[in-house]
C-alpha cells in the first residue's frame, strides 16, 4: 500500500510545525512523520525544559548573593525531584497537544522513522509514502565520540528526565550543554566536573568574556579542565564511572570518578537513518546542502529546515523558525524568496548568562575593519549591585567608518534580554550613536546600554 500527499514533513519541531500548519491552512494535503514523540527537541528536551532548570539555578544563586544585603539567610535549596516534576508540567502536554492540533487541521501523522526509497518517496513502518514535496526537519543528535564505553554516557535528554541528581556529575565537552547543565547541577548540590578536549571552552564566544565566565564557574566549585581528551569511560564494580583522559601538554593520563557522565561533546545533523542517498539528497557532515531558498541542491522536491541544514548560522530555535517560515512561503507562493536572518543572538544560559551577537574582535580584525572596542566591567554598576553583584562585563565592537555595531558581547544578569537590543540595532542598521541617544526606561538593565556605548 502507498499514500500520497502534497507535503510530507520529516520531523515535528518548530520548523516542521510552522510549515505543516501553513500548508494545511492553504489547502494542501499534509503529513508529518517523526521517529520520536511529536513536538520536537525545543519543546520536549531542549530550550524550554532547560530554561525551567536554569531558572531554579538563577533563583538559588540570587538568594545566595543577596544574603546580608537584600535579605537575611541563604538557605534556599533545589529539590531535584520537585524541579523535574515542575518541568514536566511544561513538557508532558506537548505531544498530546501537538497530536490534537494536527488532527484538527487535518494533518496526518506517522510516529515512526522514515527512510527514503526514492527521490519523492519514503518508507514508514513498511508503508510507502509519496509526496510532491518532502521537507527534512529531523534536527540534530549527540555526536558520536567513538570512545570505549560511549554507551555508558547519559544524553542531555536523559539528564532532563532524571528523577534523582547523582552526587558526582561529569560533563564531556565544554559547550552550551555542559556549561548550562553544570551550573544547574552544581547549584542543586552535585559535585561537578567539565572536561574540554581543546585549549578553551565555549569556542565561538568572545574569549575575554569566556575567561570571566570560567572564573565564575570555578568560583562556585565546578572543576573545569581544558586540554583533557577523553580516551575511555568504564564502570567500576561498585557502579561508579571512571573517565580516563590524556593531555598532550603533560603527556600523562588522568582518571575522573563520577556517578553520571553526560554527553556534552556537540551535536550533528540527524541523518543517519534517513538513507538520503536513495532520495538523491546531497549532504555533508554539517547537514543537507541547500540553496538560498532552503531547497536541496540535488533534489528540487526536497527542502530542509532547522538543525539538519548545512548553513553558516547557529543551530538555534529562532533560526529554525525563520527557515520554517521561508520554506512554507516557498512551497505556497509562485516566486521563491531567499532566507534572511539578520543578526542572530546566541546565549549560554549559565548564571550569569553569556550572550553574543555579530562578529568577535578577532573576526573584525581579520576582516580588516577599523573598530572601536568599548569594553568594561559592570560588576560595580548600580543595576548589577542591586541583584547581588554577580560577574558582569561587556565588549562592543563599533565600525569607526560607519558607526555601525559589528559585534556585541555581554556577561551578566539578564544578558539574554539585553542582547536583543543589540541584535535589533545590527539587523536594522541603527548607528551606535543613535542607539545611545535612545531614552531607555530607568532603572533597567536595558538602560545600561547607554553607558556601554
Amino acid at each position: 500500500m502507498s499514500q500520497t500527499y502534497d507535503v510530507l514533513l520529516l520531523g515535528s519541531g518548530p520548523a516542521a510545525s510552522r510549515i505543516a500548519e501553513a500548508c494545511s491552512e492553504a489547502g494542501r494535503r499534509v503529513a508529518v512523520a517523526d521517529a520520536r514523540a511529536l513536538g520536537g527537541t525545543c519543546a520536549l528536551r531542549g530550550c524550554n525544559p532547560k530554561k525551567v532548570l536554569v531558572r531554579a539555578a538563577e533563583l538559588r544563586d540570587w538568594i545566595r548573593r543577596s544574603h546580608g544585603q537584600l535579605i537575611a539567610g541563604d538557605q534556599a535549596t533545589i529539590d531535584w525531584k520537585q524541579l523535574i516534576d515542575f518541568k514536566r508540567q511544561f513538557t508532558d502536554p506537548v505531544t498530546p497537544g501537538t497530536k490534537k492540533k494536527y488532527a484538527e487541521k487535518g494533518i496526518a501523522t506517522f510516529e515512526s522513522p522514515a527512510r527514503f526509497v526514492a527521490p519523492d518517496s519514503v518508507e514508514i513502518a513498511g508503508e510507502r509514502v509519496k509526496a510532491d514535496h518532502i521537507v527534512i526537519a529531523t534536527g540534530a543528535r549527540p555526536a558520536p565520540l567513538e570512545i570505549p564505553g560511549e554507551d555508558l554516557l547519559t544524553t542531555s535528554d536523559a539528564f532532563l528526565e532524571s528523577d534523582e541528581l547523582p552526587r558526582r556529575v561529569l560533563f564531556l565537552g565544554g559547550g552550551y550543554i555542559s556549561f548550562e547543565f553544570a551550573h544547574v547541577a552544581r547549584r542543586a548540590g552535585a559535585q561537578v566536573t567539565i572536561l574540554e578536549s581543546g585549549s578553551r571552552p565555549l569556542v565561538g564566544f568572545e574569549p575575554d568574556l569566556v575567561d570571566r565566565l570560567v572564573e565564575a564557574t570555578t568560583a562556585i566549585g565546578i572543576d573545569v579542565r581544558t586540554n583533557a581528551r577523553v580516551e575511555e569511560v568504564r564502570r567500576h564494580s561498585g557502579g561508579e564511572l571512571c573517565v580516563v583522559t590524556s593531555s598532550e601538554s603533560h603527556n600523562e593520563d588522568h582518571e575522573f570518578m563520577a556517578d553520571m557522565v553526560v554527553h556534552g561533546g556537540g551535536r550533528v545533523p540527524s541523518l543517519q537513518d534517513l538513507n538520503p542517498e536513495a532520495g538523491n539528497i546531497e549532504f555533508s557532515n554539517a547537514g543537507i546542502r541547500v540553496n538560498q531558498f532552503l531547497q536541496s541542491v540535488s533534489n528540487p522536491a526536497v527542502y530542509a529546515a532547522g538543525d539538519v541544514v548545512d548553513c553558516d548560522q547557529p543551530k538555534l530555535t529562532p533560526v529554525a523558525n525563520r527557515q520554517g517560515r521561508t520554506v512554507a512561503r516557498n512551497l505556497l507562493e509562485p516566486e521563491p524568496v531567499p532566507v534572511e536572518y539578520g543578526a542572530v543572538p546566541r546565549v549560554v544560559y549559565t548564571v550569569p548568562s553569556l550572550a553574543s551577537v555579530g562578529l568577535s574582535e578577532d573576526q573584525c580584525r581579520d576582516a580588516g575593519l577599523d573598530i572601536d572596542v568599548r569594553q568594561g566591567d559592570m560588576s560595580g554598576w548600580s543595576s548589577v549591585r542591586k541583584v547581588g553583584g554577580p560577574p558582569a562585563e561587556y565588549k562592543l565592537l563599533i565600525d569607526r567608518r560607519t558607526d555601525q555595531l559589528r559585534g556585541a558581547h555581554l556577561l551578566g544578569p539578564e544578558a539574554a534580554e539585553t542582547i536583543n537590543l543589540f541584535a535589533l540595532a545590527m539587523t536594522c542598521s541603527i548607528p551606535a550613536s543613535r542607539m545611545q541617544s535612545v531614552l531607555y526606561a530607568f532603572p533597567t538593565f536595558a538602560a545600561d546600554v547607554e553607558n556601554m556605548l
